[in-house]
């Protein structure tokens, strides 16, 4: 392969056909880029642009995110997905205010040692708003490489990944490093697709070897597949008796939903009353909803709601907890929901409306 002529073709195809006026490219900034490659990481540009365009206007300097409290960043994020780079981006714009006078910083020792950054998101954020030269090599990267290359195996496993590494360094051009990295992730989003890539527009095509193996898209070599394991509970939600309120619990900051606000989760029904019970409670109507799937990356949650409204005469009190609150179903709420919580929360209130 013909380093040059790679990245010739590449910087080419971005000129006339690369994304330029995404908004985190606009007025670009450490903080904007920081933020979008967070975002960014296993979610589409087209689900992150709202998400992103609203974290800006509440939080438009790192300053504002450090200063927030997390649970603000959480609701802003709910509906994102994997929370833990909310309180990562948190954790991590502390520490900036506190260790670098609210800067950013500009060496890239001191990126990649913040809470959430890796390698290759340090070398975007430094390479994408300050054009230095550091290569990248996110899930669009690989794509095109390992299609290009003809690259066996999983591109997760340490000698695939360093020989990724390898070449993403090699093929880095002397000048425009920062647009020959926008033009490769822009590539594996726009053309080198994961199942139907458009090898018939691709810059790159004529010496691509996965295209010439007459399959591309065994390329990137997909990960062993392992039986997803799948775990149930019950979600106990206790309403007032005047169908206002229900107990949210925040969960521990590790762990699934880390940090977020859920009900309170039995491994059975018999549990959940057992609870109920033990706390005092003994006039009340249940309600079982249909159970439904919630799927992580590595296990499917099966959830059954149970509704618990209790009568005027029973004393809540019993059911303060440290770690819970009484969730007005009327007022939004500046907190983190867990998306099972937001379905369930509408569930209950299509249910308390069909009962007025």
């Amino acid at each position: 392969m013909q380093e040059n002529t790679f990245n010739q073709r590449i910087l080419d195809w971005h000129t006339q056909y690369g994304r330029k006026h995404l908004p985190w490219q606009i007025d670009k900034n450490l903080y904007k880029t920081w933020v979008s490659e967070i975002m960014l990481q296993q979610t589409q540009v087209v689900t992150v642009i709202p998400y992103f365009k609203k974290f800006m206007r509440i939080f438009p300097n790192i300053s504002y995110l450090a200063n927030a409290p997390l649970d603000e960043v959480l609701h802003l994020w709910t509906g994102l997905g994997y929370y833990a780079r909310a309180r990562n981006l948190h954790k991590a714009a502390i520490f900036i205010r506190d260790h670098h006078h609210g800067n950013f910083p500009h060496e890239f020792n001191e990126v990649i040692a913040l809470s959430g950054i890796g390698r290759s998101t340090a070398g975007a954020i430094l390479s994408l708003t300050l054009g230095q030269k550091h290569a990248i090599l996110d899930g669009n990267v690989k794509r095109v490489l390992t299609r290009h290359q003809s690259i066996q195996g999983w591109t997760g496993e340490r000698k695939v990944e360093n020989r990724l590494w390898t070449l993403a360094e090699k093929l880095l051009p002397p000048q425009k490093s920062d647009v020959f990295n926008q033009a490769m992730m822009d590539m594996g989003a726009m053309v080198c697709t994961r199942s139907k890539p458009k090898c018939d527009i691709c810059p790159i095509a004529s010496d691509c070897s996965g295209l010439h193996s007459g399959s591309p898209t065994d390329f990137p070599t997909s990960k062993t597949k392992k039986k997803i394991p799948i775990r149930q509970a019950i979600m106990l939600i206790v309403c007032t008796s005047d169908n206002k309120k229900v107990q949210l619990i925040q969960r521990p900051d590790t762990g699934i939903w880390g940090g977020l606000w859920c009900f309170p989760e039995f491994e059975n029904i018999d549990k959940c009353l057992e609870f109920i019970h033990n706390k005092g409670i003994k006039h009340y109507t249940k309600h079982e909803f249909t159970m439904f799937r919630h799927t992580f990356s590595h296990f499917h949650f099966d959830i059954t709601p149970i509704l618990i409204r209790v009568t005027p005469d029973t004393n809540l009190q019993v059911m303060e907890d440290p770690d819970g609150l009484w969730y007005n179903l009327h007022l939004s709420q500046k907190i983190g929901l867990a998306s099972a919580t937001k379905k369930i929360l509408t569930t209950v209130n299509i249910t308390l409306e069909k009962d007025k």
